[in-house]
Formats: C-alpha cells, sequence, structure tokens
C-alpha cells in the first residue's frame, strides 16, 4: 500500500510524472523499491524517408528525434543503461514487461539476459487491426513482442493465474494476445487533432500486463511514460505508479488525461486467487477439527473406490496405505492424484468433496489473519 512505498522511499515521487531522462531519474530512486517495471522504449526504427499511403496521403509514423540513434551501438549501449538501472531498482522479487517490435526486441532480450534478468515468458501481441503495409514488399506487420522476466532466477515473481484464467473465460491464458490498437476515444489527439503519441498503447494492453503481475498496493515504474497509458492503468487498478517522460508536451497530455482518473473501489479490485498464494491445509487438521472423523468412509467420485480415514489424517484402502493423493493414485493406477478434488465425504445422502471442508478452514484463518 502507499505506506509501503513510503518506506521504501518513494513517497516524494509516487503517482507523480517526473521530468528528464529516464537513466538519470531512475539513478536518483532508491534501490529494490519497485515491484513491476514495464517499459515501451523507443523502437530505433531506422526510418528511411517517408511513406505514403496508396491514395498519396502521408502516413503518421514514428520519425521524432527520441527515436533516432547513430547505429546499433549506440543503442545497444542505451539500452544496456537504462536496463541496468531498472534492475536496480526492482525489489529483489520483481519483473519486468518490455514491449518492442522486430527492429530492436531481439537486442533487448539479449541485454536483459547478459545483467541478470530471467526470461519467463515472450507474450505476442497480435493486433486485431493492425496498419498494412503500403508498400507491399514485406509481410503486413500485425504484431509486437512483450518479454516478461523476473529480476533474477530465483526470483518469487507475481503472476495471478487464476484471475487471468477467469478473464480468458475460465481457459488458462495463452501467450498470444489478440486485442486492437489504440484507436477511438482512448487514442490522445493533440491541438490540431493529430494523434498525441504515435505509439501509443492500448489500455487493455496494460490491464492485462498489470493484472497478472501485480497486486493492489504495488508500485510500477515506467520509465517511457509517453501519455500515461500505465499509470492511468495502474490507477483504476489500485496500484500506485512512477511515471519518467523527458518530453513536456507528452508529460502535459500524461498528467491532464491522469486528473480525470479514478480507481475502481476496493471490492472491484479483488481478483481469483492463485492456488498457490492461499494458505496450505494439511487433511489432517480437517481430522483434528473433527470436520470427517476417524473411520468415517471416503468415496471417489461415481462410488468405484472407497478408503477410510485414519486418526493421523492417512486414508486406508483396500490394500493401501497413505496420503489423500496417495491412495487416491494407487486406486485409480495413475502416477499422481489431487486427494482434495478425488475424494468425496458423504451427507444428507449426497457426495460432497473435501476441498469443500478445505475452503472453510482458509475463510477461518483470513477471518483471524
Amino acid at each position: 500500500m502507499a505506506e509501503t512505498a513510503a518506506a521504501a522511499g518513494l513517497s516524494e515521487v509516487l503517482d507523480r510524472v517526473l521530468a528528464g531522462d529516464c537513466i538519470e531519474v531512475m539513478r536518483r530512486l532508491p534501490e529494490a523499491s519497485v515491484d513491476l517495471v514495464f517499459a515501451d522504449p523507443p523502437y530505433n526504427l531506422q526510418l528511411r524517408g517517408e511513406l505514403h499511403r496508396p491514395e498519396g496521403s502521408r502516413v503518421d509514423g514514428v520519425d521524432a528525434a527520441w527515436d533516432r540513434f547513430g547505429g546499433f551501438g549506440e543503442y545497444d549501449r542505451f539500452t544496456r543503461a537504462w536496463l541496468a538501472e531498472a534492475r536496480r531498482v526492482l525489489k529483489p522479487h520483481g519483473a519486468i514487461w518490455v514491449i518492442g517490435s522486430y527492429h530492436n526486441i531481439f537486442r533487448v532480450g539479449a541485454a536483459l539476459q547478459d545483467l541478470g534478468f530471467w526470461i519467463l515468458n515472450d507474450v505476442i501481441w497480435r493486433k486485431a487491426n493492425p496498419m498494412p503495409n503500403f508498400r507491399g514488399t514485406r509481410f503486413t506487420n500485425a504484431h509486437e513482442t512483450l518479454i516478461w522476466a523476473s529480476r533474477a532466477e530465483a526470483s518469487r515473481y507475481t503472476f495471478n493465474y487464476e484471475a487471468l484464467k477467469a478473464l480468458n473465460d475460465g481457459v488458462q491464458m495463452r501467450s498470444d494476445w489478440h486485442l486492437p490498437i489504440c484507436t477511438g476515444h482512448e487514442r490522445l489527439k493533440d491541438a490540431d487533432g493529430a494523434k498525441a503519441h504515435p505509439t501509443q498503447k492500448p489500455e487493455a494492453l496494460l490491464h492485462r500486463v498489470l493484472l497478472a503481475t501485480t497486486h493492489p498496493g504495488d508500485v510500477v515504474l515506467d520509465p517511457f511514460f509517453g501519455t500515461g497509458t500505465t499509470g492511468a492503468v495502474a490507477r483504476r487498478l489500485g496500484r500506485h505508479f512512477v511515471g519518467i517522460e523527458r518530453e513536456e508536451a507528452y508529460r502535459r497530455l500524461a498528467e491532464a488525461r491522469l486528473r480525470d482518473v479514478r480507481p475502481h473501489d476496493r471490492e472491484a479490485l479483488e481478483t481469483a486467487l492463485s492456488r498457490r498464494a492461499e494458505p496450505r491445509v494439511a487433511f489432517g487438521q480437517l481430522v483434528e477439527r473433527g470436520m470427517l472423523r476417524p473411520g468415517e468412509e471416503l468415496w471417489s467420485l461415481g462410488g468405484r473406490h472407497k478408503a477410510r480415514v485414519r486418526a493421523d489424517g492417512t486414508l486406508v484402502g483396500q490394500d493401501v496405505k497413505g496420503s489423500i493423493h496417495q491412495v487416491g493414485a494407487h486406486l485409480e493406477g495413475a502416477p499422481s492424484c489431487n486427494g482434495w478434488t478425488y475424494w468425496h465425504f458423504r451427507r444428507e445422502g449426497a457426495l460432497v468433496p473435501i476441498d469443500v471442508l478445505r475452503q472453510q478452514v482458509r475463510a477461518e484463518m483470513a477471518a483471524h489473519a
């Protein structure tokens, strides 16, 4: 929460857009003070001349000075410098996301590994409405790549698996995301009605990233803040942000945008917990509490197999003794078994999974936490 961030020395910069070069500004931030970095760095597009549509109109591409470098060597030095500072300010169990295109993402990936980050996934953002290839000389560039990496191989990074599964209609979230580019009312415009930033990312993309890899109250650093998409989504989701942006015009737009953003209420921010994040409950605790009695029979779903509960929290079945998992696996002739969902007890003539009792214990533990 805010108090946690303040204790880490970020109270003066929390939920603010900081002006300046990202490397210099990050050097002033405390070590091990942020939970996540989301970075949308210059892509080093190496554009050669203007690009026009078939009817002759000019394509409004990325041609700003901030995307120009004197070659791959200069870009690599810049990349390593900002990544080194990002790693320094990350907490030991923090993580980073970097988004890029084919122009830069492979160089970024090598730099991440060289600096000690541990790559967890590369995610393909497949654009529902990509810009066509007007020259007709290559495939339509219809995706960008995100690299998700923990600060180190041993980092216990955040991954809200169950929340992402719920977001994906109960199906495990894949590493290819089909989302539209930023258009319509979400696209910020300048005083002339032109798009304010050529690479403004859609809020849907940041929603998925932050929902997946942060908790409410976490601090997200964006060293290339642009027009503030990361900050806007972070605020709505109850996360804190620190934004860094050197271009004054982008800072003004971001600050105006953020003034209109209101966080969701606390109940709306609750998400499905990862099972690994839930408190561990031993089957023996159910016996200790009298929720199941020694000698009581448990049944597999459908009643094909049964076993009896023993006082020490193990089961005894036909020619087998052991844990709820071991006995279930033996009876099914399977290499493993989730005993919590396999075994059922009888109440009022119905078979009820023993996991119901485990959830009752967890609810009691949460109430007294």
